[in-house]
């Protein structure tokens, strides 16, 4: 299949299985693009899709951008869902220590200039992985942000050259919780702690009742996306 009829049978699916369950989208995923992989940050969205991906095609490629800077609790839910399912996430690290990061950069990139130390320790890594599969899942939702708003379900993803799903991007909130509470899965302990959007340590902050659920990403800067998503 061409890109030009990759494009087009994308633009065709992602009209028909608009109103499809998540389910739906991920089975036509993994049966259309065998080659596909699911990106997971273990934060509420991306363990529903772990499960359901475990329902659906459990040996899918499930891997996880390690920025050697996420929270302990990150890292423990990685370990229960491992456990739980039976199965080992693919580890992706940056080409360079955090130790090698301050040589090179000087101390605390992320707060100088979050969008290099973003590049470095997610971007980059994910750019590499990426270049080996013919299409991947994410667990954005329209509702997260306004940069957001517009994804769609199945749309091809220009920046890394590849098909891209979306199966919860109509999802609210309330949907990810209720699926959580119904097949009682395992999350990230920080979601009871006002912390609605799950990043690395030092650019992460609890969030207030009543503010944008991802005013705790970047919050000292204007910085709204870590680069992984158009």
């Amino acid at each position: 299949m061409n890109l030009l009829e990759k494009e087009a049978l994308i633009e065709e699916k992602a009209v028909e299985l608009e109103g499809a369950s998540p389910q739906e989208i991920i089975t036509w995923a993994v049966e259309t693009f065998p080659n596909i992989t699911f990106a997971c940050s273990f934060g509420a969205e991306d363990v529903v899709l772990v499960d359901m991906l475990q329902k659906i095609s459990p040996k899918t490629d499930i891997f996880y951008l390690d920025t050697d800077f996420h929270f302990k609790e990150t890292y423990e839910t990685r370990d229960k869902l491992e456990e739980s399912y039976g199965v080992k996430f693919v580890k992706v690290s940056p080409d360079i220590t955090p130790e090698e990061q301050e040589e090179q950069y000087g101390a605390e990139l992320w707060k100088k200039d979050p969008n290099a130390c973003c590049n470095i320790r997610k971007v980059g890594p994910l750019s590499l992985i990426l270049s080996k599969y013919e299409a991947w899942i994410t667990g954005i939702r329209r509702d997260q942000a306004p940069t957001r708003a517009n994804a769609k379900k199945i749309e091809y993803d220009v920046k890394f050259g590849l098909v891209k799903f979306n199966p919860i991007a109509n999802w609210t909130s309330e949907d990810v919780w209720n699926y959580i509470r119904e097949h009682d899965l395992a999350y990230n302990p920080l979601h009871d702690q006002n912390y609605p959007s799950i990043g690395c340590e030092h650019c992460t902050r609890p969030v207030m009742p009543g503010d944008d659920p991802r005013a705790g990403r970047w919050a000292d800067s204007e910085k709204t996306e870590c680069g992984l998503h158009k």
